[in-house]
């Protein structure tokens, strides 16, 4: 076997450096490191994390081995993977194949999950810290107004590959524990297209069309994709409709892209429900409605240009919009004044809930709507925000004392703009828990939250360098370091105390090393820095004077300082060829994330639904990560471990509504070394794909995961979420060279197990549970079938076309 380059070139393209000209690498025979399938050498598109997408043409070389060049333990998943997977969720993808990927889920939406990464988290979910910074195309796509993370908006017929990347500070703010970078398919790297329609339980149904060719110098790419799914769940349909087009021109090493993403998405977000609920009944939900409807549209324009045979320069330029409506159905913590006669006061029973117009609500009015007697709250909410920013990023490769360099320098700026609304309608709850508005507005009410107003405006603004030395043919170097500046205002419109002003910067530094040990054994190590700056959602909502209904209402603005996290990480790799035994690769690797000044979510145990959020001291996320993938003739087998130990390292107090803390007040004291909750220690997973015929496969996925502590169990007082497993099956068939069915089936055994935990007030209701315990049931078993057609591109322009070039 060829012994396998170390080039600074492909250090750096993985790195996030575009337009490098890196050296041929050979990779193992007949096995892919991170795919279940050999990828055919070709003209890979790399996106840089620094909001540059450098849609250019590298070397022709595997994927697979570009990524071992990285010093750090590096996931990355090609489109021939996500297909093989069996399902059009980047979550599912990501469960699959990646060593420290679990998905969590307050609602078990498929098209919402919550995925966690080493002990980050990204999101759709207001409220959440979060920990990841997603990329699509070279653009960071995590909201401006609370970083959330909608997946549902990512068109996924659409994806060419992602690569799941450890904390690096050329991926700018919010990248704690690290960055999933997305690249889109484009006409040049794709040609043909395909049709895929499938269905199953809970009335599922997804049909997807792409379709790419390449005209000479230009080249089209689009795809439509259609999801609905009634959910398990009650009140849980969902659907989404995506679209992705790219038009590029290619010229004399010269590369211009324009892409266009539009999405539209209607999620019923069920929460988690009462473990005494679902104990009785597995779909059923606690006080609905719960829903969330998203729109997206995005324009994104990128260039790779070669000004010298050493120099490249790659640029971007974006416009976003994205518009969300949440409508969330709640108890209330009005009641009836106890002063007594017909009017309803808040929490105590003494602060008086007044309407819109300032006048105290009547109980009369309230119970006109009907009920059983006890009083809801349905709150509403609107987030608008228009994003745009641009970015570029210059490459030099000339050689340094005779050795092998690359430099790069680039700078990026983002900009958005946000417009957020809440507004609170009383009403009552029905026997089945659904909430029923009495068209009753709330207003101003003392401790209670009216309607809130707030524009906020974000301006980040990152500049980067990077470095890297071939010290000789084993070893390579790599330094560098990104700037972050982030300035963030807020105005209250209601003239309320939400307003303000906010700045942080930070300089993060970056080393790194890759050895090459043996020609099938390499040694990387890493230092790396990245902060997270508090979003407007959070500044927003950190007064524990003046809580807030979480993502609900925005109230006060105290400062909050920015997170900075430390990572170190080492390991090694390897790969052996067995000859006619197969071939083999494996990965071993530790890792250890200190994060200062961890922003947490602080419930309020005096009134229903309300919190804030604060500044907790430290936490530390450490563990190993192990991954091994075999090939032998027609079988890929695949399994990876991850432990993982997350803990505070500071002592702070969290109010609680667990049983261990309700005595004392509702207040849990944490101290150093507490687990965190929804982390768990142990993660396995294996799969085999076994080809029984050229025309048939069949394949299977086994998924452990460990038990995780309660939301709210902080101190470590209280059982665990129980561990649980999973089995997966899937098959496929060519029925003809271009036509292909499958079906897959999914938790085949049935297993019962939680997505999510937490506590709620038991109160809440007037005594209907007695067990805090909530819980979000995970899917029982389903199973789905499809139909798949591939079709190629023509083999030549039509000349009209053409003639016009």
């Amino acid at each position: 076997m060829k012994r396998i380059s170390l080039s600074v070139a492909s250090v750096l393209i993985v790195l996030g450096v575009p337009g490098v000209q890196a050296e041929p690498v050979v990779a193992l025979p007949d096995i892919n490191v991170t795919s279940d399938t050999p990828i055919a050498p070709r003209r890979a598109q790399v996106a840089a994390p620094t909001s540059v997408a450098a849609p250019g043409p590298v070397a022709v070389q595997p994927v697979d081995a570009v990524i071992d060049s990285r010093p750090a333990n590096t996931t990355h998943i090609d489109a021939a993977a996500i297909q093989r997977a069996g399902s059009s969720q980047i979550g599912d993808a990501l469960n699959r194949v990646a060593p420290s990927v679990t998905l969590q889920s307050s609602s078990g939406s498929p098209l919402s999950p919550d995925i966690e990464y080493r002990g980050f988290v990204a999101s759709p979910t207001s409220g959440t810290p979060q920990g990841l910074a997603v990329y699509q195309n070279g653009v960071r796509v995590n909201e401006a107004f609370g970083d959330e993370m909608n997946w549902e908006l990512i068109p996924t017929l659409a994806i060419a590959s992602m690569d799941l990347v450890p904390n690096n500070p050329a991926f700018g703010l919010n990248a704690l524990g690290g960055a999933l970078n997305v690249r889109m398919k484009d006409g040049f790297s794709y040609q043909g297209g395909k049709f895929d329609i499938s269905g199953g339980s809970y009335g599922r149904v997804q049909a997807g069309f792409d379709y790419g060719q390449q005209f000479g110098q230009f080249a089209l790419y689009g795809a439509l994709e259609y999801f609905h799914d009634d959910f398990y769940r009650a009140h849980g349909d969902t659907n989404a409709r995506r679209f992705y087009g790219d038009l590029g021109y290619r010229n004399d090493g010269n590369e211009i892209h324009l892409n266009i993403a539009l999405a539209n998405s209607g999620l019923g977000v069920a929460g988690s429900s009462p473990i005494e609920m679902v104990q009785q009944d597995w779909s059923r939900t606690y006080t609905t409605p719960q829903t969330t409807a998203n729109q997206m549209g995005m324009a994104n324009l990128t260039g790779q240009f070669t000004l010298s045979p050493t120099w490249t320069l790659s640029a971007n330029a974006y416009v976003r919009r994205f518009v969300q409506n949440h409508v969330d159905g709640n108890p209330s913590d009005a009641a009836a004044c106890a002063a007594g006669g017909d009017l309803i006061c808040f929490g105590d029973n003494a602060t008086p809930a007044n309407g819109l117009n300032g006048q105290q609500i009547q109980n009369a009015a309230l119970y006109s709507a009907g009920g059983d007697g006890l009083i809801g709250e349905i709150d509403r909410t609107s987030v608008a925000t228009t994003s745009l920013g641009t970015a570029f990023q210059l490459n030099n490769s000339d050689r340094l004392f005779g050795f092998g360099n690359h430099f790069s320098f680039g700078a990026s700026f983002d900009y958005g703009m946000t417009s957020f609304a809440g507004s609170a309608e009383l009403g009552v709850v029905n026997p089945d828990y659904t909430v029923t508005g009495a068209g009753i507005d709330l207003g101003p009410s003392g401790v209670s939250a009216g309607p809130s107003s707030v524009h906020t405006i974000n301006r980040y603004l990152g500049v980067n360098a990077l470095d890297a030395f071939d010290v000789n043919d084993r070893l390579t170097i790599t330094a560098g370091a990104r700037l972050n500046l982030a300035a963030l205002s807020l105005f209250d419109q209601l003239g309320g105390s939400a307003s303000g002003e906010h700045q942080y910067n930070r300089v993060n530094p970056l080393v790194g090393f890759t050895y090459k040990l043996t020609p099938e054994l390499q040694a990387y190590g890493s230092y790396a820095e990245s902060n997270r700056a508090p979003t407007p959602l959070e500044l927003a909502c950190a007064d524990p004077l003046h809580p807030c209904v979480l993502a609900s209402f925005l109230v006060s603005d105290p400062a909050l300082k920015q997170v900075t996290a430390r990572t170190f990480e080492a390991g090694l790799r390897g790969q052996h060829d067995f000859g006619p035994y197969g071939a083999m690769s494996w990965k071993l690797g530790a890792f250890h994330t200190r994060s200062d000044n961890d922003i947490y979510n602080v419930v309020d145990t005096a009134m229903t639904g309300f919190g804030y959020f604060t500044n907790v001291g430290a936490t530390l996320r450490q563990g190993v990560e192990t991954q091994l993938n075999y090939k032998y003739k027609d079988v890929t087998l695949r399994a990876s471990y991850t432990y993982m130990y997350a803990t505070f390292q500071s002592a702070f107090q969290l109010n609680s509504l667990a049983p261990s803390y309700v005595a004392a007040g509702g207040v849990e004291n944490v101290t150093p070394g507490n687990e965190m909750p929804m982390i768990p220690r142990h993660r396995i997973k294996v799969g085999a794909d076994w080809d029984i015929t050229p025309k048939a496969t069949i394949g299977t996925d086994l998924l452990f995961v460990g038990a995780r502590r309660y939301v709210g169990d902080e101190a470590n007082q209280n059982a665990k979420l129980p561990p649980y497993f999973t089995l997966g099956l899937h098959a496929s068939y060519k029925v003809l060279d271009n036509v292909e069915v499958y079906a897959r089936g999914e938790n085949v055994l049935d297993r019962r197990y939680a997505l999510y935990g937490t506590y709620f007030d038991t109160n809440a209701l007037y005594g209907s549970f007695s067990d805090p315990r909530s819980v979000t049931p995970a899917q029982p078993l389903s199973v789905y079938g499809g139909v798949r057609v591939a079709f190629d591109a023509p083999t030549a322009a039509p000349a009209a076309v053409l003639a016009k070039y």
